[in-house]
């Protein structure tokens, strides 16, 4: 089975940039394939890794809801809502060299969405058996996590950047996670874009008064900010980059 790690954190904290260049950590690593999932309402991991996305599964959930109520099914003949289901959720799925991405898409509109759910949660599950790896980034809310769509996650990075309220956003979050009973293996904290990759004293407290666990702190650096300005993804920045070199270091203490 997968080991699913699961990326959260407040929005504009750099978050799904950590989690494009975890997914490049594991592909230096060679520990792929790995199966990347953006289940963040503003999709834009695919931006961060460099890949087009034409379908997301929110897409085909909603054409797949839409055809149970259809007077006439776009469901090709002999074949069942389940096989169709299959068939549409594969094909949403993008392939690169050392990972396949997903990207969840928008959450569920009006009506019921119980069955298209379960066969949505049916196929991941199956996709857990095919990769070593499955990275997640989710939302604040951990939305699909907390609703059983994703598996469950063995190990829980939550981001923030160096502000206490970032440290008190994170803070809700892994207690969401203790209340949603989901117990992954680790939950841990890494603070990104941190000045001179230093922790004032202040956020030192607050991350003690939040009870969580650090795992390092990531520096602000230029060439990060650059490499958007440029359009090239932020994944693949130069192994030199001092955000890329402390991020391997607390990823390669994790011992994933």
């Amino acid at each position: 089975m997968a080991h699913v790690i699961a990326i959260a954190g407040k929005g504009g904290v750099g978050k799904t940039t950590l989690c494009g260049m975890l997914i490049q950590y594991l592909a230096d690593r060679k520990k792929g394939p790995v199966l990347a999932v953006d289940a963040d309402a503003n999709s834009n991991l695919n931006e961060v890794l460099g890949v087009e996305v034409d379908t997301t599964l929110g897409d085909i959930r909603e054409e797949i809801a839409r055809a149970e109520m259809a007077s006439t099914s776009p469901i090709p003949s002999g074949m069942t809502k389940a096989d169709y289901a299959e068939f549409k959720f594969a094909s949403a799925i993008v392939e690169e060299d050392d990972y396949d991405l997903l990207v969840m898409g928008r959450t569920q509109g009006k009506g019921c969405y119980c069955y298209v759910n379960g066969l949505l949660q049916a196929q991941l599950t199956k996709f857990q058996r095919s990769y070593p790896y499955i990275v997640v980034d989710n939302e604040a809310g951990m939305e699909h996590i907390s609703r059983g769509v994703l598996p469950s996650m063995e190990t829980a990075i939550l981001v923030s950047d160096c502000s206490r309220r970032g440290v008190q956003a994170v803070g809700r979050i892994a207690k969401l996670i203790e209340e949603c009973d989901l117990r992954p293996k680790t939950v841990g904290l890494i603070i990104n874009r941190a000045p001179k990759g230093e922790l004032n004293d202040g956020i030192r407290e607050e991350i003690e008064l939040q009870g969580l666990n650090l795992l390092g702190v990531v520096p602000q650096d230029d060439g990060v900010y650059e490499c958007d300005c440029a359009g090239k993804p932020t994944s693949q920045l130069p192994t030199d980059s001092p955000v890329k070199k402390a991020l391997y270091q607390i990823l390669d203490n994790l011992n994933l």
